[in-house]
């Protein structure tokens, strides 16, 4: 058994980079991986673990996903999510988002009922409710730290990413995967990255479970998380997969920077990225561990 998490690839917020601010993201991700390894560690299926987990994110407003998500350059929030069951290959993703609190388990409900796999926008909302997604204001996602990001934004044209995300393998020995984000600071309305886009920013089959992060447009050139995937199918050591899948991913776009969280299905796993700071977290029966920094080990 084992879970991997990630919070955002790229330059930390500058809350984060207050002691406080260090200490409550920390808390967040250690919840994060006690909610997920709850599950598995009972025997649970990692399809709910890898949920659990990015639920807790979202909810979470020290990340780019739910509630403290990136604002567009119009001031509103867009959120997109997608989760995929390597066991049985089913997925399901949003796009567009402004009105579900939890985007991640409206992916679930779009993989396990609606018969498709891709929904976006009102239509994708209104099928959620119906099915028992729970709503919101969207006011409820915006936060005062995502409203600072985007006055940075304008006055440098430059600001945070980031997504949330989950791998998990369970003692039946199947995979799954979730990532869910608010996407780029001024992003235009109506941008779709990496992460609801199976295959590009979120995978789970027999061999391999991967969720990434960073600058969409370069994962979804690169069909990231499905090239890693096909690479450890075909005997590459995860650590490999994923470092060769982000070289792939920068030759695709040459500013795109981020990371993954890579886990196939002999237990093997690995965590890497090209960006600054990549926040990220470990569990297995034998212990587990956090970082926010990509300097930092995984200590807990």
């Amino acid at each position: 058994m084992r879970l991997l998490i990630h919070a955002g690839a790229g330059t930390l917020p500058p809350e984060q980079a207050t002691s406080s601010g260090a200490a409550a993201a920390r808390s967040g991700l250690r919840a994060a991986l006690a909610a997920g390894s709850a599950i598995l560690a009972s025997g649970g299926p990692a399809a709910d673990a890898v949920v659990a987990a990015v639920q807790v994110l979202e909810d979470d407003p020290a990340f780019n996903a739910g509630r403290g998500a990136c604002l567009t350059r119009a001031g509103t929030v867009e959120l997109d999510a997608a989760w995929m069951d390597g066991a049985s290959g089913r997925c399901g993703a949003v796009a567009g988002i402004t009105r579900l609190r939890s985007p991640v388990v409206a992916a679930r409900l779009i993989a396990e009922r609606s018969g498709h796999v891709l929904m976006a926008g009102q239509g994708a909302e209104a099928w959620c409710l119906e099915a028992g997604a729970i709503a919101v204001d969207p006011a409820w996602f915006i936060t005062p730290s995502a409203e600072a990001e985007l006055v940075r934004w304008r006055a440098e044209e430059a600001g945070r990413s980031g997504t949330v995300g989950a791998v998990a393998l369970d003692v039946h020995g199947h995979l799954a995967a979730a990532t869910s984000t608010g996407g780029l600071a001024g992003k235009r309305p109506g941008r779709i990255g990496d992460s609801p886009l199976i295959g590009c920013g979120t995978y789970a089959d027999e061999h391999a479970a991967i969720s990434a992060t960073g600058t969409g447009e370069g994962f979804i050139a690169a069909v990231f998380a499905h090239s890693v995937a096909t690479a450890i199918a075909h005997g590459a050591a995860p650590e490999q997969a994923c470092t060769d899948g982000l070289a792939l991913v920068t030759r695709r776009l040459a500013r795109a920077r981020g990371g993954a969280i890579v886990l196939a299905a002999d237990g093997r796993w690995a965590i890497r990225w090209t960006s600054s700071d990549m926040a990220r977290g470990h569990w297995s029966p034998s212990g587990s561990g956090l970082a926010l920094r990509g300097d930092e080990h995984l200590t807990d």
